[in-house]
């Protein structure tokens, strides 16, 4: 939704209110088709002529059809808007001519003949305005293309060559027009001075005059090159590249100029078309007489009368390339006051002298839809395409020739290595689809059975029955050293409790039996390793060691454990961080081509912002410090990119706050100083979401 579609929706509202307050169409009841279609001999009150009846529910379908609240769309295309009044029945036809009227009550079949003209003419009026604002804003790209080429050689370099098939062919058509004139001079030339003798032997010479013509003609050509090199080198002495610059600022002065042209049109337009007063005034009017009301009547069909030829006039000059922007404003409200229908219509008192002024309207519109609409599209499009930047061929034929001419080498390169390019092809797509199982889909399965605690998913570096299984045997080694081995003095076999003392020791990690035994083997150790009590001890300090390496182990396999869901995601992380930037550099890509990424909408929202208060500040405000029409229109163009990029960056409810303080931005008759205010406002209030 723009601001357009919102002033054609208070507008259709007004013309609603104002149109249906009338006395007229208070006290009557618009029939309908269903009323139209019933017998006379049913009807218990008489009911109007039908021929009247079928023009009215003509009249009713066509007023349905237009306004803003019965349609889909807000704005109608200018094909809908015509089919619509031709199907009204207010179009004159050929043979009756504009004199042609519709039989009916007067005031009630004339309020609705101007309701359908006031909403025609809203239709109309947003769709000029919507056409202008769609003109002007791509301008600026076009604009600053040319910035790029007078900003650098290199650019300006490039386009030289870009355009030189143009230039080649512009050259080419010069030369060859030039011979064609001298060679038709020199013809002329000879044909004056040639005597009656000549035609009596022409037919025997025609052979030998088509080859001197030919001749001649050759040499007027070269010629003519020789003469335009001369002149373009002496052209080019200063700089080779002096024509392509000067051509670039040409053509960017007249971009600037549609630039403006478009804006002030759109200004106009919208400070002076269709204002019919403020919703309070439309809504809540002040109680007056019976001659006032009438005169307010007549008021607001002044209103719209004004604004066709408003219309009509800023169409018909909106293009002229060749005046200055206060000229064009100027010849736009004169011809506006001197327009020879709304002169007509105010001298020419007798009504029954004149054509009727909705139907005279409605012809008016029709005219506009039909031509002048039409022809401003068709010569905006001239102009866009002789001062904008180059089409997509002139702007690629180098690369695309290049490209061409190595595509033969580049196909022979193809096929002798077919089997390389294949095998190339099939391990990138194994090489995907094992990063894709062993980096994306193994880790992640491995985090959910560590979430669900499957055994499969434990993370451990020992199995969980060896610290047992060791600790038992070092028991049972012990035991039975110390048992073998007693340390009593008087060598009695150990008791049950001594031997579970042991145990217990063992566990803690005591091996006071055996370092014993160890340390008395030691003082003899030849006779402790032939009975085999040293080597004994020697092997059960080993499963001691043994054991207390799995202790640290376990403890170790303990810390993997309770971190097991960190480990995952750690084995996760190279493959998501892999997809991830892929996604993101296949998004980038592919949004360059959809539109602006949000990153680049929001500094695109903080250019925009830029814009709009670099034109209140270099506003000239000499209108009572508002701004003029060519200022509002490039403020309307502003906000009408800022409003489509907010729809996408803002929250819904942060939106319609923002669509406020674009209402308070647009209305000029706040002055510039308030309107600088708002976008401060507006800078501080969403900088959130422009970041």
């Amino acid at each position: 939704m723009s601001f357009v579609e919102d002033q054609v929706r208070r507008i259709d509202a007004q013309l609603d209110r104002l149109v249906f307050k009338s006395a007229a169409i208070r006290h009557t009841r618009l029939p309908d088709a269903a009323a139209v279609d019933e017998s006379p001999d049913t009807q218990a009150e008489p009911q109007p002529d039908l021929t009247v009846s079928r023009k009215l529910v003509q009249l009713q379908a066509a007023i349905k059809a237009l306004s803003t609240k019965s349609s889909s769309r807000t704005l109608l295309p200018a094909t809908r808007i015509a089919s619509l009044l031709e199907r009204s029945g207010l179009l004159p036809t050929e043979a009756a001519g504009v004199d042609e009227r519709i039989e009916a009550p007067a005031g009630y079949d004339d309020q609705l003949q101007w309701l359908l003209v006031g909403k025609a003419t809203t239709q109309t009026y947003g769709l000029i305005l919507n056409t202008l604002l769609e003109q002007t804003i791509p301008l600026t790209n076009d604009i600053w293309y040319w910035d790029d080429v007078l900003s650098s050689y290199g650019y300006t370099v490039f386009y030289s060559v870009q355009t030189s098939p143009l230039r080649l062919w512009d050259w080419s058509k010069d030369v060859y027009h030039d011979a064609k004139r001298r060679l038709d001079f020199v013809q002329v030339s000879g044909t004056i001075s040639e005597t009656s003798d000549h035609a009596a032997d022409a037919s025997s010479s025609t052979t030998t005059s088509f080859r001197a013509n030919w001749g001649h003609f050759y040499r007027l050509v070269r010629a003519s090159i020789r003469e335009r090199s001369i002149s373009d080198i002496q052209r080019r002495v200063v700089s080779p590249f002096a024509v392509s610059r000067a051509e670039a600022r040409k053509k960017q002065r007249g971009l600037k100029k549609l630039r403006e042209m478009n804006a002030s049109g759109l200004g106009v337009l919208m400070d002076e078309g269709l204002t019919l007063g403020s919703d309070e005034e439309v809504a809540h009017p002040t109680r007056r007489r019976g001659s006032e009301d009438v005169q307010a009547n007549e008021e607001w069909k002044s209103v719209v009368e004004k604004s066709v030829a408003l219309i009509e006039t800023v169409l018909r000059n909106v293009t002229e390339l060749d005046v200055a922007v206060p000229e064009f404003e100027d010849t736009v409200f004169a011809s506006v006051e001197d327009d020879p229908e709304l002169l007509t219509q105010s001298s020419n008192s007798d009504s029954s002298l004149r054509a009727p002024r909705p139907a005279l309207l409605a012809k008016r519109l029709h005219h506009i839809l039909k031509m002048h609409y039409p022809e401003q599209a068709t010569l905006f499009r001239a102009l866009t395409k002789r001062y904008g930047r180059p089409n997509f061929l002139i702007r690629y034929w180098l690369p695309a020739s290049i490209l061409l001419v190595s595509s033969s080498a580049i196909l022979r390169i193809l096929v002798k290595r077919k089997a390389a390019v294949m095998t190339w092809i099939r391990e990138l797509g194994t090489t995907v689809l094992d990063f894709w199982t062993n980096w994306v889909v193994e880790p992640t399965r491995k985090v959910i059975s560590t979430i669900r605690h499957d055994e499969e998913g434990e993370v451990a570096i020992m199995s969980k029955r060896s610290l047992e299984g060791d600790r038992e045997s070092l028991e049972r080694m012990v035991v039975d050293f110390a048992t073998d081995n007693p340390t009593t003095q008087s060598g009695a076999p150990l008791t049950d409790s001594q031997i579970a003392d042991i145990r217990a020791k063992v566990r803690e990690g005591d091996l006071t039996p055996v370092l014993k035994a160890y340390e008395k083997d030691l003082r003899r150790p030849f006779m402790g390793t032939v009975r085999g009590d040293l080597i004994r001890a020697l092997l059960i300090q080993l499963q001691k060691t043994k054991v207390d390496v799995e202790v640290a182990v376990g403890g170790i396999d303990a810390l993997l454990k309770s971190q097991e869901l960190v480990f995952g995601f750690v084995g996760l992380t190279p493959g998501m961080l892999v997809c991830l930037g892929l996604s993101h550099w296949l998004s980038g890509v592919l949004g360059n081509r959809k539109g602006y990424s949000k990153i680049k909408q929001q500094g695109q929202m903080i250019r925009v912002l830029r814009n709009t208060h670099r034109i209140l500040t270099a506003s000239t405000s000499s209108n009572n410090g508002m701004l003029s029409y060519k200022e509002h229109g490039l403020l309307l163009c502003e906000v009408h990119v800022l409003r489509r990029l907010a729809r996408n960056i803002l929250p819904s409810e942060i939106h319609r706050e923002f669509l406020e303080e674009i209402g308070d931005l647009v209305d000029i008759r706040t002055g510039v100083e308030r309107q600088l205010k708002v976008v401060e406002r507006m800078r501080w209030a969403y900088d959130k979401w422009m970041r």
